[in-house]
């Protein structure tokens, strides 16, 4: 993380539609498993997603039972929680020239998720 770029706080319902899709592109198998946790200036212990891109750090408030109703009720995901390869070809045209989306989506790539060891 650059400390130069400002730190967004906000939930994820609040983001703009770009950053929304931008996430769901980085994050195709769900995101309930990439959360951080951390105190608020408040002292309160907050769980959320972080996600950074060009000109912002996002720390995306969430629950991990939040995280898992997005993907549920999101009609860009299928029944078992990916990201519909026809929405995915669809972001990746919008999104995968933008700088902070190669880091993603080259990450991505080996979390086949089938439960086998790539060793």
């Amino acid at each position: 993380m650059q400390s130069s770029k400002p730190r967004v706080i906000k939930d994820f319902e609040k983001l703009d539609p770009t950053t929304q899709e931008q996430i769901k592109l980085a994050f195709p198998f769900g995101f309930h498993d990439k959360l951080i946790h951390f105190t608020d200036r408040e002292g309160k212990r907050v769980t959320a997603l972080p996600f950074e891109t060009d000109e912002k750090y996002y720390l995306v408030r969430m629950t991990r039972e939040e995280a898992r109703a997005i993907v549920e009720d999101d009609e860009d995901y299928d029944e078992d929680g990916m990201l519909k390869e026809s929405v995915k070809d669809d972001y990746e045209d919008k999104y995968g020239d933008l700088n902070h989306m190669a880091d993603y989506l080259s990450d991505g790539e080996d979390d086949d998720d089938d439960g086998d060891d790539d060793y």
